[in-house]
């Protein structure tokens, strides 16, 4: 984990030039400008290989040693970017990784793309933002472009970053620039990609906005330009709420509909059919990822500084939270009906632990809380995930670091009392595990084109 440590050097206001806009327009819009992109996760790799593809020469930074030594050598660690795009860049000569934060002193931009997780009390950690900005700091020079990508509250980048980087003498907007970019990764999904996906852009000042504007026009299709930094992070916290309240909505009704005899699946997809006025959003066993779960509460934390209440953003957590449970429930009330056993004397099978389906990534993923929950009750739990073979340290769920996805065979699965289908990844075979899994709770509606064995499977 990057250290937090402020070790601030006593530096004297220098007596500078002020950097030439225009000319550091041309850079970026000729591409001569090198960039370095701090953070090289799901967030900052596409972004590093999106710039050296259209012609930037690029600096990825990372703590971690491992994940530099793989992208030097063409190999990449998420699955969603193959080997052969790594290793294009590479091959260019314009890319190169490295853990030697010195090198952003060469570098014209410097873009932030590291975590921001909530605490333990659901408070937002910024603790990666200040370090990556304190490392910028130790080595700013003048004219350099800094941006945030990380989403945030509205504030951080001139309340947090522009005074730990104005700790040097130079001041933003006169020496330096300083802008908030908000990420729109979406994993997974084939139809857009980092350098399909337009970009909204804020800057501490004009100029800022125009040198981030001019960076990110040479990358992404469409640059949307606002008024400053705050409305751009307000940007993707109202994004990212908008979802987690519609999905909030849908999971509601689906539980409303449910004693009704009503499939919440069959109705969204006939209110679709309206040509306006409808989205749909669809039910599932909880929130997962880095954005929907975490991203509101940034919002709500922030809004208490001027005594407002969110109570709507609140309310959808606390549905989207309570998912879980509602899962369990329906699992334990359809094993008792159905088998005449209980929790404690059943073993599950949970199918996925990804958060969304085709990916390998487990943050915030409610397999994760189902497998707690049922643990809890005294069951015996497995998963199948082949995405993610082992699972991984979490800070909240350390307990299941290490568990291995099981194999999947026709005696296995008939080996469980229940089966819970936590993410609809392609390629698992339903109907087998129909066939052979004398019970199925579907929390994705992926059973849906599986014929036969209606007695088996519950929704939920």
């Amino acid at each position: 984990m990057m250290s937090t440590a402020d070790t601030s050097p006593d530096i004297q206001a220098p007596d500078i030039q002020a950097p030439d806009i225009r000319s550091l327009e041309n850079a970026y819009r000729g591409r001569s400008a090198r960039v370095a992109v701090i953070g090289l996760g799901y967030v900052g790799l596409p972004l590093a290989l999106a710039l050296t593809g259209a012609g930037f020469a690029v600096t990825g930074f990372d703590i971690d040693p491992v994940k530099s030594a793989a992208l030097n050598s063409g190999r990449s660690y998420i699955r969603q970017i193959a080997d052969g795009r790594v290793a294009e860049a590479v091959a260019t000569g314009r890319f190169r990784a490295t853990t030697d934060a010195d090198q952003f002193a060469a570098c014209d931009a410097v873009i932030v793309c590291v975590p921001t997780p909530l605490s333990p009390q659901r408070e937002p950690d910024l603790s990666f933002v200040e370090a990556s900005t304190r490392l910028i700091r130790d080595r700013l020079r003048p004219g350099q472009l800094v941006v945030l990508e990380s989403t945030t509250w509205p504030g951080t980048t001139d309340e947090v970053m522009r005074p730990i980087l104005e700790e040097t003498g130079l001041a933003s907007g006169r020496d330096f620039f300083l802008a908030y970019s908000p990420e729109r990764e979406d994993p997974g999904n084939i139809s857009f990609t980092t350098s399909t996906i337009p970009k909204v852009v804020g800057g501490d000042d004009e100029g800022a906005r125009r040198l981030a504007v001019a960076l990110y026009e040479q990358v992404v299709p469409q640059v949307v330009p606002v008024s400053g930094t705050r409305a751009a992070e307000a940007t993707k916290l109202t994004e990212n709420i908008f979802r987690s309240v519609n999905i909030a909505l849908v999971n509601e009704l689906k539980i409303v509909f449910e004693p009704m005899g009503i499939d919440i699946w069959e109705v969204i997809e006939a209110a679709k059919t309206k040509p306006f006025g409808f989205m749909p959003f669809y039910p599932g066993p909880g929130l997962g990822g880095h954005c929907i779960p975490i991203d509101p509460f940034y919002l709500t934390w922030k809004a208490r500084e001027y005594q407002i209440s969110t109570r709507f953003i609140e309310l959808a957590g606390e549905v989207n939270t309570m998912m879980p449970r509602h899962v369990v429930d329906r699992l334990a009330l359809a094993l008792d009906r159905r088998a005449g056993i209980g929790l404690s004397r059943a073993r599950i099978l949970l199918v996925g632990m990804a958060y969304k389906k085709n990916v390998d990534d487990s943050r915030e993923s409610p397999g994760l809380r189902l497998m707690e929950m049922l643990l809890e009750r005294g069951a015996a739990v497995e998963y199948h995930d082949p995405f993610i073979p082992v699972l991984p340290v979490t800070r909240e769920h350390a307990a299941l670091a290490g568990r291995s996805s099981v194999a999947w065979d026709v005696e296995r699965l008939a080996g469980f009392d229940a089966a819970v289908i936590v993410t609809d990844h392609d390629g698992i075979d339903w109907h087998s595990l129909a066939a052979h899994c004398p019970l199925v709770v579907d929390t994705r509606n992926a059973m849906r084109a599986v014929e036969g064995f209606d007695e088996r499977i519950v929704k939920a």
